[in-house]
């Protein structure tokens, strides 16, 4: 059985060498490049398809997810651990194709990916940057229970426009996290 993470109507799973299409049909767009990192880039293509998909196979416990409702790949998300500091810290993200804003899918997946992160990697806390023109991003934060950390100003630079770098956090004691990810499947 393979590795899932439920997450109301979305389920989490490992990236396939078949998602590669759908991939592209969903990060392919402005509205999405403009609201991450320049790691993620635009045009998005079949070859990024192709390399990030490689990049993530196999990789346990996996920490980046194919976002998937009824079948079908609507978004991605991840737990990243950050083990520059300790290890005690992990990055969280997500993403969703612009047909897919507004179902809170984000904040389903965002509960997912605590739980996950918390479980998966002991790590006693979880962070998440968003740029200052995302309050949309900010408003699923800020609801699963992060904490506006801090703001580093006129720290991003894209698409033309300056804005914010906003850093929300969320630690375990503050979460109240007494039990393992819900997830089902194998891990090898």
């Amino acid at each position: 059985m393979e590795f899932l993470i439920e997450a109301g109507p979305v389920e989490l799973r490992p990236w396939r060498s078949g998602d590669r299409a759908a991939l592209v049909d969903q990060a392919n767009h402005y509205e999405v490049w403009r609201n991450l990192t320049n790691r993620f880039p635009h045009p998005y293509t079949l070859r990024d398809a192709v390399e990030w998909i490689s990049s993530v196979d196999g990789v346990m416990p996996p920490q980046h997810f194919a976002a998937v409702v009824d079948g079908s790949l609507v978004g991605g998300a991840g737990v990243v651990p950050i083990t520059e500091y300790g290890g005690m810290s992990a990055e969280v993200g997500y993403w969703f194709g612009p047909d897919h804003w507004g179902r809170g899918y984000a904040s389903a997946v965002l509960e997912a990916l605590v739980r996950y992160g918390f479980g998966a990697f002991g790590v006693d806390r979880l962070h998440a940057t968003v740029f200052g023109w995302n309050p949309a991003s900010m408003r699923v934060l800020e609801k699963s229970g992060f904490l506006l950390e801090g703001c580093l100003r006129a720290a991003v630079h894209k698409a033309g426009e300056t804005t914010d770098l906003l850093l929300y956090g969320l630690l375990l004691s503050d979460y109240g996290l007494r039990h393992v990810p819900q997830h089902r499947g194998t891990q090898e």
